[in-house]
């Protein structure tokens, strides 16, 4: 009885460890393009919302913002833009006419506050990024 509760134990440890090296490989390389999409997808600034224009401006003056989120560290958990340090990006609202909340759409920018040195917008609550040319 013994002999089978170890074989038993050594197959479920088996099968979880393959499991979570699977997962780990999946979610590295789905981090991977993800993060080369950000990279190489675009917009100029002129072609963001009025809105989203207006923030870009605000961030480079140093506000003042609207949201007491505006400015906080922004984490990059969903790993969607480059790595960095923690504490590089930091995330500012981009209003939505006729949304009383925050909405979806976001500037995330990396480096100093007032002279960031790369910035992104996302429409879709981070689910995706475009880097901003000024």
């Amino acid at each position: 009885m013994a002999s089978f509760t170890a074989r038993k134990l050594s197959m479920v440890s088996l099968v979880l460890a393959s499991t979570f090296i699977c997962t780990g490989l999946v979610h590295s390389k789905t981090s991977i393009a993800e993060t080369n999409d950000a990279r190489d997808k675009t917009v100029a600034l002129a072609d963001l919302p009025l809105q989203g224009q207006q923030t870009y401006r605000l961030i480079v003056q140093g506000g003042p913002f609207s949201f007491d989120k505006d400015g906080v560290v922004f984490g990059n958990r969903e790993r969607r833009l480059p790595k960095h340090e923690r504490g590089y990006y930091r995330e500012y609202t981009v209003p939505t006419p006729g949304v009383k909340s925050r909405g979806a759409r976001r500037i995330a920018c990396g480096g100093p506050l007032r002279k960031p040195e790369v910035c992104y917008y996302s429409d879709d609550h981070y689910a995706s990024f475009r880097r901003i040319s000024p």
